[in-house]
């Protein structure tokens, strides 16, 4: 198999556009990547719909985010489309939600979901009774109880466990990057050359990359509004596993938690968790076009 190294060095450059520019490289040279076409994912909805705090369900919440930001992106954020994954209580299944990213080769896709505890396991006393002797013992049971203490917010991004699985969708999205002349650009550059293995795992690390970027900002603004900071973390989810874009998956707050739970439901935490958002994606978008 013959390489030709030429037309791969031009075709890293142009792969090496996408990471955030500094101000002399955004002089330098004009970034091909826009922010275009943002998918929002409500998590959840229909009958996989069991996650729940005391008076409300995550489903209905991530639906209601979800409506919000999208209706923000489109006023605050011009030339930007956005695209559901649903828009009611409807089930949508795992692979489906980033198809529906992957055909529309969306630029970002944002997965929207409450977080909960597991209940606890606690021996607690049932009653009384007495022995042959007629001395009082206790009797135990086990009952479960909701964990209602922990709290706050974090992002996450795929793991690298799950970044095999991207191979198609980067393939099917590669005129997603190299819409724009690609041809003239890079001597006919063919997705099906043998050259393209290797711009196909650069790309994969790039997405990785973004998307990293991406929830710092979602955090960072989190954090602005008095959140619990619980990070940015990389796990193997089925949700973002063939992502052909950054992508990510946002825990708005603990559900199981009474305060997060009424903060997610009210007016005003919506209101906050949007702009929060909104904010990131301003952000995300300033530093990848300048």
């Amino acid at each position: 198999m013959i390489i030709d190294i030429s037309r791969l060095a031009m075709a890293i450059c142009f792969l090496c556009l996408l990471h955030i520019p500094t101000q002399s490289s955004a002089n330098k040279y004009d970034n091909p990547y826009k922010i275009r076409t943002i998918v929002i994912d409500p998590g959840h909805g229909g009958k996989d719909g069991n996650t729940h705090g005391s008076f409300s369900k995550e489903k209905d919440i991530t639906l209601a985010v979800a409506l919000k930001l999208g209706k923000a992106i489109e006023q605050e954020i011009e030339g930007v489309k956005v695209i559901y994954t649903r828009t009611d209580d409807s089930f949508v299944e795992l692979y489906e939600r980033i198809n529906i990213a992957n055909k529309n080769k969306a630029d970002l896709f944002i997965s929207l979901h409450c977080n909960s505890m597991p209940n606890i396991r606690r021996r607690v006393v049932s009653h009384y009774a007495r022995n042959s002797k007629g001395r009082r013992y206790p009797v135990y049971k086990t009952v479960y109880a909701q964990n209602t203490s922990v709290n706050g917010v974090e992002t996450f991004v795929s793991g690298y466990g799950r970044l095999d699985e991207q191979d198609v969708a980067v393939r099917e999205n590669a005129s997603m990057l190299l819409e724009e002349n690609y041809k003239e650009n890079y001597d006919g550059f063919d997705p099906n050359d043998p050259e393209s293995y290797i711009i196909f795992s650069l790309m994969k690390n790039q997405y990785r990359d973004l998307s990293i970027k991406f929830a710092s900002y979602i955090q960072a603004e989190y954090i602005k509004s008095n959140r619990v900071d619980r990070g940015v973390k990389e796990q193997s989810l089925a949700v973002l596993a063939r992502a052909g874009m950054p992508a990510v998956l946002t825990e708005m707050g603990f559900i199981s938690n009474p305060e997060e739970e009424r903060y997610m439901n009210s007016a005003e935490g919506q209101a906050e968790i949007v702009n929060s958002i909104v904010n990131a994606i301003k952000n995300y978008k300033k530093q990848l076009e300048n």
